[in-house]
């Protein structure tokens, strides 16, 4: 926690670009924009406006993760017909078809993992919007791991396409994706955006901030 003992950066006057991570020290006189001396990027002691476009990304992600989920993320057709398939409906295809542990994979990847990003976020975007100091490790630890988590977000769609793939039916067949491949997608951009919006430098609130 940051206090009298502990100056923060911004108690130095001093900020590091997200750009090329040059540490500058601001002017003295404090006119104009500050920006990077480096890379010319506009700098900020936070991000302008960030828990509103962390929530914004988050109630996106949210509003489409239905879609993904409900609607058909794929269509066979072969000699024996057509038929759409949602990630639900194959995952239990998988499970019953004895590919027991691809079947975990998948529901790890394509409904835990959106969920508990989702959680994550909303709950670190919240308590920072409260400007709560309740366990500030554990919420930045909280946020490290959906950042590591984050590097590794488009797993998701891969492993959807995986099910394509996975889907076989007769000697001739195929498959086109359907509305849901779509929605889930944007649901994975949209929780990596606001994974980005959000800036942890708000779980360690300022005395002497406002708003």
């Amino acid at each position: 926690m940051t206090g009298p003992d502990f100056p923060d950066a911004a108690d130095l006057g001093l900020i590091g670009c997200e750009v090329c991570a040059l540490v500058s020290r601001r002017p003295r006189d404090g006119a104009g924009a500050w920006r990077c001396p480096r890379c010319g990027h506009a700098l900020h002691a936070r991000k302008p406006d960030s828990v509103q476009r962390t929530l914004a990304w988050l109630l996106t992600a949210v509003v489409l993760y239905l879609p993904a989920n409900l609607l058909p993320v794929m269509t066979t057709a072969s000699v024996l017909g057509r038929e759409s398939h949602t990630i639900v409906g194959g995952i239990l295809e998988l499970w019953s078809t004895g590919s027991r542990e691809l079947a975990i994979i998948v529901f790890i990847a394509s409904i835990a993992v959106p969920l508990l990003k989702i959680a994550a976020l909303t709950l670190l975007a919240l308590s920072a919007q409260r400007r709560s100091r309740w366990r500030q490790r554990d919420r930045a630890a909280l946020y490290r791991l959906v950042e590591t988590v984050g590097h590794w977000s488009m797993l998701d769609v891969f492993v959807v396409v995986l099910l394509v793939g996975m889907v076989h039916f007769g000697v001739v067949a195929s498959v086109q994706p359907e509305a849901g491949l779509l929605a889930f997608g944007a649901v994975v951009v949209a929780t990596m955006l606001a994974s980005a919006s959000f800036d942890p430098r708000l779980i360690w609130p300022r005395q002497d901030a406002h708003g």
